[in-house]
This record gives C-alpha cells, structure tokens and sequence, in this order.
C-alpha cells in the first residue's frame, strides 16, 4: 500500500446497512488511525464493534440531527473526517457539524430537494445537492474538502463519468447511468433490498434530466421507460426516470449533451410505490395517531424488513454502471457501458453483507484511502468528477479485489 498522511481519524455516522459493510471493509484496510463508529442506537453502534473485533474502532451513541452533537464529536474524539451513511434527512445538520469542527466530509446522498410549487413535472426548483453546494465557497476559504455522493450511484457513476470523458470520448452525446438486478428475496413478496425510506424519496419525486440547451428539467415519476440489456446474466430490464444525484453532478464537470438516471424497477415495485402514494404512505409530515404523532412514511419502514437482515434469504446480483453515446477518441461513434456487479452469494460469504448495502459501501471507502495517502485532494464541495479517475479504479481493481469493466455496446460496421 501507498504511504499514508498519519492521523486519518475518522467518525463514520450510521451503523445501518450501509454503515455496517462500510466498517467491515475498511477494517481490512491500514490507511487510517482511529474508527470511530455512531448511531442514534448507541449499543447498534457497539455491537458492530464487537463484530469487527479490531482495537481501532470504537462506538457512540449520537443524534445525527444535530450539528452541535456532530461538531463536538468530532472534536472531542480528533476527528480529521466525517462519512455520512444515514438517510438524506440528515445530510446538512452532519455536513454543517464536520464544517463546523475542521474536518473533511464525505456522503452518499446528498441534501433533498423540493418541488416546483406550481411546475413540479416540468421546472427544477430545489435541487438535490443544492444547500450543500451553497456553501461550497465556505468550505474552499476554509481549506476543507466535502465529497458529496460518493457511493455506488451516486458515486463509482460518477467517476465512470469522468473516466469516460478523459480517456474514452472526444464528445459525448448522452450519459445515462442504468441500475438493475436479479436479486430475489426469499420469503417475502415485497423486501426492498436498500432503505426504503430513500427509495420512496428518490422513486416518487419528480426525476430530474439535464440538457445542454437546456439545463435541469423534470419529468413524471417512472417517465420514458426503455429496456436496457445487462450484462452478466442480468439480461433486459425495463428502466425508468428516477430522482437521483449524478444528474446533478456530472454536468457541473464533465461536458454531455445529455444527463440521465433509469432505474430496473419492475412493474410490481412501480405499483406498490404508487399504491403508497395514493394513500399518502409516502409522506414525511406526522400524522396524529391517537395520542401518538407519527411519520407514514416511517411506519412503512417500521412494517418492512430491515434491508441489513437480508443477506442470507437474497440470491443474485446487481449491477451499477454508465451507459455513454458519443464520439470516441478515434472520431468514430461509440456506445459504452461502464459498469460493476456485485454478486451476493461473494459479499455474504466475503461479508456477510448483501449485495446492495455492500457495494454502495466500498466507494467511500476508496475514496477515504486516497484522501488518506494524497492521491485525492481538493478543497469545496466536489463531486467524484472533479477527481481524476484513475488513481480510484486502480486502487478498487487492485486494492480492493473488485472488477469493473467496459462492455463495447458499439453497432459492428456494415
């Protein structure tokens, strides 16, 4: 390994899914001093010490809505870097408490955006990144650095996305990241394999697309279905417009003509989101229940299996990647699709950790260890695009045992 700066302390805020393969992935890594794990669930935060059964990490208990509890986290325990793994809800009281205390921030969704009043279907209004990127002159006087969505998507999409526009094309017509999967859950008929309180953001939200002549715009939710093909046995999904945050970030670095995210839904998963919706399930304001004041939205994920539970009953894989149109370097047309897939019968047995949680963990990762040793940099509030791509898929390729590839989606000539 690289020689690393001393004294990477890191406080990483959620021991859920995410947070859970995270820590375990990291801890088979040598670039940091101190781990410091926390959770509104003091004792979760424990017990996934307990599990890592490693000296450099320890547990708190800690109200991530608070950036005053945050900042003096970090200061009472040295913290040089913040990773945010919890839900959205919670990006800008942690993103202020880490500003707040000096220290680097990380995250793998980023602050949640508002609908147009009026136009919800056709105008932005407040975009997802949006209140961080306001404060990025802040965080570049103060010499800080916050890498904003840098998971699986968003995240190694991201740096695909710079990858491709350095070393694959001379001009690029459309990026459109694509997400699906094969995985089946055993013994339920509605499991979703990620946060559901996340998934509800992101699928019912108007989806955002950028253009060049443009701008950012919206659509209706599940808008402009194509199929897609996957690779590795995947086979073809029907993928839709869905909310998510490389649309935001890739135009701010990278020149497209277009920016778009489909997800692999499913027809049944569509219906269940709209189901949610017409009944109001979908909603974050508190109803009064009786004498109890409660969230429909977070009764939802009370009634559902937590998605960190699901490993052992989960079989197959997912994949995550880039599909990029354009022009390439030789002045030829050209369709690439940069991708990984994750397998979740390796990541239970590697991990004990399901496919999902795990591959969106190793990203930030990554991304911590070149911090750590220098190979990354920077000072604001970046996206992955602004990084160069390289240093990162080497380091996953050959640090981290894990495959990305490009499928050649090219039409033969003739």
């Amino acid at each position: 390994m690289c020689p690393t700066i001393p004294g990477m302390r890191i406080l990483q805020i959620g021991a859920g899914g995410v947070g859970s393969s995270a820590a375990l992935i990291a801890a088979r890594r040598d670039f940091f001093e101190h781990y410091l794990i926390a959770d509104y669930d003091g004792a979760r935060a424990s017990d996934l010490v307990a599990r890592i059964g490693d000296a450099r990490f320890t547990g708190i208990g800690l109200d991530a809505s608070s950036e005053e509890a945050v900042a003096e986290a970090c200061r009472a325990n040295g913290i040089t870097h913040v990773l945010n793994v919890v839900d959205p809800r919670f990006v800008m009281p942690i993103f202020n408490g880490a500003f707040a205390a000096g220290a680097g921030y990380l995250d793998t969704a980023m602050s949640l955006s508002h609908r147009h009043p009026e136009k919800p279907y056709e105008l932005a209004h407040v975009k997802l990144g949006d209140d961080q990127f306001a404060k990025a002159a802040e965080w570049e006087a103060a010499g800080q650095l916050a890498l904003v969505g840098i998971g699986v998507e968003p995240g190694l999409a991201d740096v695909f996305a710079r990858y491709a526009a350095d070393h694959l094309f001379s001009e690029i017509d459309e990026m459109g990241v694509r997400d699906a999967s094969n995985l089946v859950v055993e013994g339920y008929d509605f499991a979703p394999s990620f946060s559901i309180w996340t998934v509800i953001e992101e699928c019912l939200n108007p989806p955002v697309i950028w253009e060049k002549d443009r701008g950012w715009f919206t659509t209706e939710p599940f808008s402009e279905p194509e199929v897609f093909d996957f690779p590795e046995g995947i086979g073809p999904v029907e993928c839709v417009n869905v909310e998510h945050e490389e649309v935001l970030l890739m135009p701010r670095w990278v020149d497209a003509k277009r920016v778009t995210f489909k997800f692999g839904l499913g027809d049944e998963f569509i219906e269940v989101l709209q189901v949610l919706n017409k009944l109001g399930l979908d909603k974050t304001e508190p109803v009064k229940v009786r004498d109890v004041s409660v969230s429909p939205r977070d009764v939802v994920a009370a009634c559902l299996p937590d998605p960190l539970a699901l490993g052992p009953k989960m079989t197959g894989k997912t994949c995550a990647g880039l599909w990029v149109t354009g022009t390439g370097k030789d002045g030829k047309p050209r369709d690439v699709y940069l991708y990984h897939v994750a397998d979740n019968a390796w990541t239970m047995k590697e991990y004990k950790a399901q496919a999902v949680v795990w591959q969106t963990a190793m990203n930030p990762v990554v991304a911590l260890e070149l911090l750590a040793t220098g190979a990354w940099s920077g000072a604001g509030v970046l996206g992955p695009e602004a990084f160069d791509a390289v240093p990162f898929l080497d380091l996953l390729r050959d640090g981290y045992g894990q495959e990305w590839k490009i499928q050649e989606r090219t039409p033969a000539a003739g």
